[in-house]
This record gives C-alpha cells, structure tokens and sequence, in this order.
C-alpha cells in the first residue's frame, strides 16, 4: 500500500505541474461566470422567484459543465505525448494511473465550484438558508464534480484530437446544461421540452444545488442518487477503455 501510494502522489505531483503551468481554461471558467451573475441577476429576478440563486447555480453548471474539457485534456495529453503506453508498462497498476491522473482534476472541479459559491453568496446575495444547507452544499458539490471527472475522462477516451474535445466539450456542455435550465428556467419552457430537460446531467445538477441551497435534504440526495449512477457508468466506461488498451494512442 506504501507503494502504490507512493506511485499515485507522483503521477499526482506530475499533474498538478501541469495545470499550474497552463491555468488559462481554469481562469476563464472561472473569471467568466463572475461577470455574467451580477449582469444576469436582474433578468433572473424579474423570471422567477429567488433569482439570485437561479443565477448563481446556472452559470455554476454551465461553466463547471464546460470544464468537462481540463478534465479531459488531463488525460488526452497524455496519448499526444505518447506517454500513456508508457505509463501503463510500469509498475503502477491501472487504478493507481487513473487515480493519479483523476485526483488533480477533481480537484481543480472542486476549486472552481467552491470559488463561484463564495462568490454567489457574497457577492451577488444568494445565501444558503434552512438546517444544514451548507453541509448539502458539499455533497452537491462533491457529487457533480465526481460525474463531471467520470464525463470528462469518458470523453477523452473517445475523442482522437483536442479539436474534436474542445468541439465535443463546448457544444455538449452548452447543449446539456441549457436543456438541463441552466440559462433558462425549465419553467419557462414549452410543456414538451420541460419533459426532455429530464434527460440531461444539468437539470439534476441544478436541481440538486438549489434543494441544497434551501436546505432540502430529500430533493438533493435523489437528484444525487441520479448524478452518481450516470458517473459510476462514465467512469466504468473510461477506465475500461483507458486500461485494457482501447483509447486511440494515435492522434490525427
């Protein structure tokens, strides 16, 4: 166990380096939502009650769906560089590679989620209220993140440049946290499209951070319960492509 570790807080250590030396996509995710709540609040407002929380946690899903794309170019640097064969001829085992490469992501999820709420709560007045809201904050928090790193490495398995990633990242997150009510309330929408905002990650994702931010324990575990059923799919997904081989080393 000293062992492995050991190999996961290197492969860890390596990554970190990687994303303090390239933070671009993580500040715009970030800087870029600040300027839209205060912009957007007063639209928000007048569409539907409690607008400051509709318009922190819209831009929160959007912006942290959009970020499927550091997530995935975490792992899809790996294969450009031809390292991930490499990697996978040592010693460390598949779960210790994913756990190093996963662990730093995460992490950056985690940061980018947790700065916006302190923004939105400070800042443009959307505070938590009712018994224990902030500690169902965590967990949602915790639990979007977590599909969010099982979606992004599922997508990096797939794709064969960072074109198509940035491509399939922008356009699916957009699409998914749109549909989901992110930049419009799924209240506002015609009765036929209310029902297909079902399908998408973000409508759960919303709906689990807004129970949470009143404070709603039963309407933020289910919404949770879903979000971790469709991670623990992505994830298995990826890892069986990324260990047994099937992730495209060669790049167009």
């Amino acid at each position: 166990m000293t062992e492995s570790l050991r190999r996961i807080a290197a492969l860890a250590r390596h990554n970190v380096t990687l994303r303090l030396r390239d933070p671009g996509q993580f500040l715009s995710y970030l800087v870029m939502p600040m300027v839209l709540m205060p912009v957007l609040k007063p639209v928000f407002q007048r569409a539907a009650a409690g607008g400051a929380t509709e318009v922190v946690t819209g831009m929160l899903v959007i912006y942290s769906t959009l970020a499927l794309s550091i997530v995935g170019t975490a792992t899809l640097t790996e294969r450009a560089w031809h390292t991930w064969d490499r990697l996978r001829a040592t010693r460390a085992r598949s779960w210790e590679l994913l756990l190093g490469k996963t662990l730093p992501a995460y992490a950056v999820l985690l940061l980018q989620q947790a700065i916006l709420l302190a923004y939105g709560t400070t800042i443009i007045g959307a505070h938590p209220h009712g018994a224990g809201a902030y500690g169902l904050l965590v967990l949602a928090v915790a639990v979007w993140s977590a599909a969010l790193l099982a979606l992004g490495n599922a997508l990096a398995a797939v794709v064969r440049s960072f074109g198509e990633l940035s491509a399939a990242s922008d356009i699916g997150a957009l699409a998914l946290a749109t549909l989901g009510g992110a930049l419009v309330p799924t209240s506002m929408f015609p009765s036929w499209l209310q029902g297909a905002a079902h399908a998408s990650p973000g409508y759960w994702a919303l709906s689990m951070l807004q129970s949470a931010m009143r404070g709603d324990a039963p309407r933020t575990v289910a919404p949770a319960a879903v979000l971790l059923a469709l991670g623990a799919l992505a994830g298995a997904f990826a890892a069986h492509r990324l260990t047994r081989g099937w992730g495209r080393t060669t790049m167009l």
